[in-house]
């Protein structure tokens, strides 16, 4: 037999009926009902978050998340096919020449990424290189010092 969801029933004794509360003064539930006198608690739903007045947790938290390193490396990065449509054959590319055509706004170090193509040979003298970018660089008769 397949037992099904109609099927299934608490065992004996085990469902027990609500507790009637606020039926008058002489029951056991009557009067403030198990609430106790006044308080928030007594008259009516406790907003999410309240705790009795003092500050809640959320307003005293710093109003700005997240967190920076200050160990950590941001580098401006450019992509080989920029330094195929900006440099010439033999050129050498550094960071100031990258900063002075204007193709690398941000300071600090600079490093080359592989998207797209290049043909032209470069030398290429900047601070960190790509696998992918070194490997066009010098597949196009390149250096990467």
């Amino acid at each position: 037999m397949v037992i099904k969801l109609h099927h299934l029933k608490p065992n004996e004794g085990a469902k027990k009926d609500k507790k009637r509360v606020a039926r008058g003064d002489r029951g056991r539930g009557g009067k403030t009902a198990g609430r106790g006198t006044k308080g928030t608690g007594a008259r009516g739903t406790v907003p999410p978050g309240f705790e009795g007045g003092q500050l809640p947790l959320q307003r005293r938290q710093p109003k700005l998340g997240g967190f920076n390193n200050p160990n950590r490396v941001e580098y401006a990065i450019i992509n080989v096919a920029k330094l195929e449509a900006e440099f010439d054959d033999g050129d050498e590319v550094t960071p100031e020449t990258l900063r002075a055509r204007g193709l690398v706004k941000a300071k600090g170090p600079v490093k080359v990424l592989g998207h797209g193509d290049l043909s032209t040979a470069l030398t290429v003298r900047v601070d960190k290189l790509s696998a992918s970018a070194e490997a066009k660089i010098t597949d196009a008769g390149g250096t990467v010092a």
